[in-house]
């Protein structure tokens, strides 16, 4: 087992250590490993580290707990991140309370030339929807890597949209690689991993619990070149996600909408306090960032107007031929199919461009195929 990783997962384990008091015990130390070889009258004498901590450190808890977390990366194909490894984002290293170790599955490159987040709300509308799949399919000439949370809503629709234009999409999780939130989500996460990558701060075992995706979002504005708000309410993860990336002076963009839109009021008002520039589309972020186009730009991925489907999505299509628009329920109730069959099945029409989703969980065939 590789020592060094071993005492780099443990040091994350200690109670009440933080980044920064982490960074201060190996500056002080002269390395992670030596952390953990001193005493507790060494220990005590560095500066912001308190009986507490040292006598923590020096019981060696966290060890064993770190030893069961490597067999799981080895397992699973995880990659882990230390802030001392050259491969680690180098605009994470620029953020005073970025995370001391990442865990990555995927094959994503972290450290990709242009990197945009873009986050919102979990009620889409079906406008949002279409600035979010518009704004993607502009960024396609600039190879832009997409990052976002994997929640519903505008989440979702950016992972989904990025996997369909063929660029590297990665998802910041708020609980550790041994699950997926929300579940619904498991066969667009497999997806992503084609290009793309899930990342993590937390270690299995860790639930997707509310506190801790604000800590994700720390990780989703530090990743990034900039910010894409598309759709918020006045107050909530996206709006915190997009003060987080003004502190790390991180370019911040938010889509406008009507001013009686409960949606459109955070985006407003970031715009109106600027914290945020106004984009209407990618131009507007080329000029504000300098980009240009890649000239060795793959080419998005174009519907395909003859679409094989199997048994199961036949029935899923010929049941929504039927109704103009169907909610999740309805469909579960009108195919048979059970709910995680359900899901299933809809994401794979979703990619096939055959099924729309729309706001609350409903869905509707695509227009444009049939």
């Amino acid at each position: 087992m590789n020592n060094d990783l071993l005492y780099q997962v443990a040091i994350t384990r200690i109670p009440g250590v933080g980044g920064v008091t982490a960074r201060r015990l190996i500056s002080y130390c002269g390395g992670v490993e030596q952390v953990f070889r001193q005493n507790f009258r060494s220990l005590v004498k560095i500066p912001g580290v308190g009986e507490q901590i040292a006598r923590t450190v020096t019981a060696h808890r966290s060890l064993e707990r770190a030893e069961q977390e490597i067999l799981f990366m080895e397992k699973h194909g995880i990659r882990p991140l230390f802030y001392l490894d050259k491969d680690y984002p180098y605009r994470l290293k620029q953020c005073d309370d970025g995370p001391l170790l990442i865990f990555m599955k995927g094959n994503a490159d972290l450290n990709a030339q242009k990197m945009v987040a873009i986050v919102g709300t979990r009620n889409i509308t079906e406008y949002g929807r279409d600035r979010c799949e518009q704004l993607i399919q502009d960024l396609i000439p600039y190879q832009a890597t997409i990052v976002s949370g994997l929640a519903y809503g505008v989440d979702a629709c950016a992972h989904y949209a990025a996997v369909k234009s063929g660029l590297p999409t990665i998802a910041v999780l708020g609980h550790g690689l041994d699950r997926i939130y929300p579940q619904m989500h498991h066969k667009l996460a497999r997806r992503m991993l084609d290009n793309g990558a899930l990342v993590t701060d937390f270690l299995t075992g860790t639930k997707p619990d509310r506190e801790n995706f604000p800590k994700r979002n720390r990780i989703i504005a530090g990743l990034c070149d900039a910010v894409i708000v598309i759709e918020a309410a006045i107050s909530g993860g996206a709006l915190i996600t997009a003060n987080i990336a003004n502190t790390y002076n991180r370019d911040v963009f938010a889509l406008p909408g009507k001013v009686t839109d409960k949606y459109s009021q955070g985006c407003n008002k970031l715009i109106k306090i600027n914290k945020a520039h106004l984009i209407e589309s990618v131009a507007d972020m080329e000029y504000i960032m300098n980009w240009h186009p890649d000239s060795n730009r793959k080419k998005g991925v174009q519907a395909n107007l003859f679409v094989n489907l199997d048994n199961e999505e036949k029935i899923m299509v010929d049941f929504l031929k039927e109704k103009q628009e169907s909610g999740i329920d309805q469909i579960v109730a009108g195919t048979g199919f059970n709910l995680s069959k359900t899901s299933s099945i809809l994401l794979g029409l979703e990619f096939k461009g055959v099924v729309k989703p729309l706001p609350g969980k409903a869905f509707k065939l695509s227009g444009k195929i049939f």
